[in-house]
């Protein structure tokens, strides 16, 4: 079984209250730590990426974060997923060879880009399109951004989910979903749903937001910038 169906595989017949729970490395020494806890499979965060090569979330170089990638999958045996951002301006068939390349099986991609929403359909199409190049080879993780950048509407996040699932994405994403309507989300999408958890240890457990809804959990950011606090106190006290 390849990595890509591994990683596929772990996201069917999970229990509500047994998510898959994908921390975020952002290098390759944080990638073996998650990997050696036991963690099945890897999802690089783009902010955290950012934050570790000193550029501000999103001002991240294309190349620099495919690089940051490769050394992450180089380093671990699991399944590495990345977030790549809305995918940098490059055409589905380059972003499938250069995420291959790099030694990753799946991907995050945006339905913003610059803080505003793109039309769905052309994003479904694009999605398609990435789907076509890849075949089976990535696992597709399609974010939904109603609730950052639009209306923060469940139903209109629900209607960008069935456009993106049927253009062949294998997750849908609705970043920042607030906690009440994750059964709405739930209900009203097929496949697979990711959930950001917070990092902080604040808000539902793991297994409560299993049972509000979410096959998947990611951080994004959170626990690289949980890890540079705790450096943060680890400095002061040699100052």
């Amino acid at each position: 079984m390849s990595k890509a169906e591994v990683l596929r595989a772990l996201h069917r017949g999970r229990a509500p209250e047994e998510p898959l729970v994908l921390p975020g490395p952002w290098d390759a020494a944080s990638a073996r730590a998650f990997a050696e806890a036991g963690f099945p499979a890897l999802a690089t965060p783009s902010a955290g990426v950012a934050a570790s090569l000193g550029y501000a979330d999103g001002a991240t170089p294309a190349d620099e974060m495919f690089a940051a990638v490769a050394r992450i999958a180089r380093a671990v045996d699991v399944p590495v997923s990345a977030d790549i951002e809305s995918g940098y301006g490059l055409a589905p068939k380059e972003i499938v060879e250069r995420l291959l390349e790099a030694g990753a099986v799946g991907c995050n991609l945006e339905d913003s880009d610059g803080g505003v929403l793109r039309d769905p359909r052309e994003q479904a199409e694009f999605l398609a399109e990435v789907r076509s190049a890849a075949a089976d080879r990535l696992f597709v993780n399609a974010r939904v951004d109603v609730f950052v950048h639009g209306d923060k509407d469940p139903e209109r996040a629900i209607e960008r989910a069935a456009l993106y699932v049927a253009a062949g994405a294998d997750c849908v994403y609705p970043i920042l979903a607030p906690v009440g309507v994750l059964p709405l989300l739930r209900a009203g999408i097929q496949g697979p749903v990711n959930v950001l958890a917070r990092a902080d240890g604040e808000g539902p457990s793991l297994t409560e937001l299993g049972e509000l809804g979410a096959t998947r959990i990611t951080f994004g950011p959170g626990l690289q910038r949980r890890a540079t606090a705790a450096l943060r106190g680890i400095a002061d006290s040699l100052v």
